[in-house]
């Protein structure tokens, strides 16, 4: 099915949910087609391929709110699952802000191209597609005579739909994703080391191809050995690769949903100093290829550039149209974009050079932190730095402390930005972090 059809058959299924009894309606209808392959120790362990199709019916019928899906798509299957739908809608409990956004916040039409689909994808031949995997794979494979297991990933998907609104948005989008990935584990004296790395992006030509199976197997033989240090507060540096984890409670605390239901450590805190005035967030969804990129969010809102923290200082929270209703508060979006930390002037190497004693964290295991509150408490993987040099492996480690107090520690920011990825965050150095024995 074309755009054209599409926008053809959701004006259809409107017209109909409104002349049985719906007062507003929104359509979105969606396929998709993607292949996953996987490789394990040099055999062919999964090969798929999906092609998937599907339409989202949201009503509101009598100030009642409900949101049915299904891939029956025939027109005459299509109204009497309206139908069905519009009934079973009616007993649900009125909820006074359910209902569409206001025409002025929508993607009005007319955006630049944001070049974030590969037309190129659908031409290249599964047998492409397998070589690399096993590229990537044999990157590892008997490189090593510790080496337990290799596993190599490729995975792709094509993705277009529309959405329609029955008080005058409209809408259409289409997108590729592409990523490959490979994780290795080795024998050791007390454990089983494992790691990996992974490229991801919209292009297949422009994808890194090279290196992964040796990056991920190069990390983890580094962690052999690893062991506990004395118990106290260290210097800490992330990862740009992990350092999300830890930057996750924030974009959650920022969410409408999160203030209104009473569990945001960062609710009431817009226009006050929230972390060290060197962080700095802009929520960017108009860059050209990149992962988050769009012209319209999940409601039909315009997408628009703005800041999340600046200087420290918290200037936009993640707000929909109805928890905007319910807390009384202008709509931004309800989700993120391309999220754009401003970087400094170090890599990874020179941050961990500058340390006399402290901490590289490379990995999480496992973990929470109390959105009420900003307690935090997770297990770390990493290495013992001192004299700027790593010393050895560490793990069975925890770090505990507050958000609230954790990132007005953030004292250097990194300039080396992970490609691929809509967080695009670089290494982050934090001082006096309590890092404590499993």
């Amino acid at each position: 099915m074309n755009t054209k059809e599409k926008y053809a058959l959701a004006e259809e299924v409107i017209a109909f949910a409104l002349k049985n009894g719906a007062q507003q309606v929104s359509v979105a209808i969606e396929d998709s087609r993607g292949n996953d392959i996987e490789i394990r120790n040099r055999q062919i362990d999964r090969l798929t391929e999906s092609n998937r199709n599907g339409l989202t019916l949201r009503l509101f019928v009598d100030k009642k709110y409900s949101v049915h899906s299904t891939n029956r798509l025939k027109k005459d299957e299509l109204f009497k699952f309206t139908e069905e739908a519009i009934a079973a809608t009616r007993f649900l409990a009125e909820d006074e802000y359910r209902y569409l956004p206001e025409p002025d916040l929508y993607y009005k039409g007319g955006g630049s191209d944001l070049y974030i689909f590969d037309t190129s994808l659908e031409s290249i031949q599964a047998k492409e597609k397998i070589n690399l995997a096993f590229q990537i794979h044999d990157e590892a494979w008997e490189k090593d005579e510790s080496i337990i297991s290799v596993s190599s990933f490729y995975s792709d998907s094509i993705s277009s739909g529309v959405m329609v609104t029955s008080n005058g948005f409209k809408g259409d989008i289409a997108r590729t994703d592409i990523s490959i990935y490979a994780t290795v584990s080795v024998k050791d004296e007390q454990s089983r080391p494992s790691d990996y790395w992974f490229e991801s992006g919209l292009f297949f030509d422009k994808l890194e191809k090279t290196g992964i199976g040796q990056k991920a197997l190069e990390r983890t033989l580094r962690k052999r050995g690893a062991r506990k240090i004395k118990s106290g507060k260290y210097p800490m540096i992330l990862e740009n690769r992990i350092a999300t984890s830890l930057l996750s409670p924030i974009f959650t605390a920022l969410n409408g949903y999160s203030i209104y239901q009473k569990q945001s450590f960062l609710a009431g805190k817009a226009g006050k100093q929230v972390t060290s005035d060197i962080f700095m967030i802009d929520d960017d969804p108009t860059l050209k290829s990149e992962p988050g990129s769009r012209l319209f969010d999940e409601e039909g809102l315009a997408a628009v550039k703005r800041p999340v923290i600046e200087n420290g200082i918290l200037r936009n929270y993640y707000i929909d149209t109805y928890y905007g209703r319910k807390l009384g508060m202008k709509p931004t979006s309800g989700s993120t974009s391309n999220i754009i930390f401003k970087g400094g002037d170090k890599n990874l190497t020179a941050l961990t050079s500058s340390l006399k004693k402290g901490i590289l964290v490379t990995g999480f295991n496992g973990g929470n932190c109390n959105g009420s509150t900003g307690d935090f408490s997770y297990g770390i993987e990493g290495f013992y730095v001192e004299g700027g040099k790593i010393i050895h492996p560490v793990n069975e480690m925890n770090i505990t402390g507050n958000m609230n107090d954790l990132w007005f520690r953030l004292i250097e920011v990194g300039n080396d930005f992970m490609k691929g990825t809509s967080v695009k965050i670089p290494s982050l150095l934090i001082d006096a972090v309590d890092f404590s024995g499993m």
